[in-house]
């Protein structure tokens, strides 16, 4: 999860600009789209393996607590790659609009690019959980998995927002400020899939551990489910765009520097 100058320019875009970064970045516009693709397969794949009645780990592993901590296990792993792959890394691998939203607040990518990454991402997620649907079947799209659509869990709705909020905030926090430091910056990917391990684990019982508005949706269109979809759509915005707003008071935005390596 890299925040790169893909193409920064002026708020007034002309047509030519616009046309000139689509040719020049449409292959990571493909790569953002491929890796929440990759995010998504994976989540159905081990979601259903995991959770559904009939699933051989459902039967190995019937403790709740014990799926989840190798549900969250794998998530992570399946982050570390799509950050580290070369078919997803060059894009800065987002694979979030929350994201996407922050790093254009901060003037590290432009309004085009801005467009073509969050349409992308909408894309490549819900195509991926269609297809997996066409391959597992009732695995994946039966009760309780529901391709793996993101709902408030045992708590209250109000516990489903806030724990979203959180996860948001903390997650983009860290990227923004170990990214700023010389020697931190080198592992943001790392601490970034270390929190989506632990986000499963401890998120998922509450909110359903969405912090990502195209993966929610990617799972609540193919599975026609849209409770307190209005969570998954816009608190994830408001935790990151909070969170850099507190970056920028404590630490103004070099708009020219990249907030780590591309």
């Amino acid at each position: 999860m890299r925040a790169m100058n893909i193409h920064v320019v002026s708020n007034k875009e002309r047509p030519g600009h616009v046309i000139a970064t689509i040719r020049q970045n449409w292959k990571l516009y493909l790569m953002e789209a491929l890796g929440l693709a990759i995010f998504m397969a994976s989540a159905c794949f081990f979601g259903g393996m995991m959770e559904g009645n009939t699933a051989i780990f459902h039967n190995a592993i019937p403790d709740d607590f014990e799926r989840r901590v190798l549900m969250g296990l794998l998530m992570g792993l399946t982050a570390l790659f799509i950050f580290y792959s070369p078919v997803t890394s060059g894009s800065g691998a987002h694979i979030n609009p929350a994201v996407t939203v922050t790093f254009f607040r901060l003037g590290k990518i432009s309004k085009t690019d801005t467009f073509f990454y969050i349409g992308f991402q909408f894309f490549g997620g819900t195509a991926a959980v269609y297809l997996m649907q066409w391959l597992m079947g009732d695995t994946l799209t039966a009760a309780p998995v529901n391709s793996v659509v993101t709902v408030p869990g045992r708590y209250s709705e109000l516990s489903a927002a806030l724990t979203e909020f959180c996860i948001a905030f903390i997650m983009i926090t860290m990227v923004l400020f170990t990214s700023a430091n010389p020697r931190l910056k080198k592992y943001t990917r790392i601490f970034a899939a270390c929190l989506v391990c632990a986000y499963v684990i401890t998120a998922g019982p509450v909110s359903g551990f969405g912090m990502n508005p195209a993966r929610s949706f990617a799972s609540a269109v193919p599975a026609h489910m849209y409770t307190s979809f209005w969570i998954y759509m816009v608190i994830p915005f408001a935790g990151m765009l909070t969170a850099a707003e507190c970056y920028v008071a404590i630490m103004p935005v070099n708009r020219k520097s990249k907030l780590v390596p591309g």
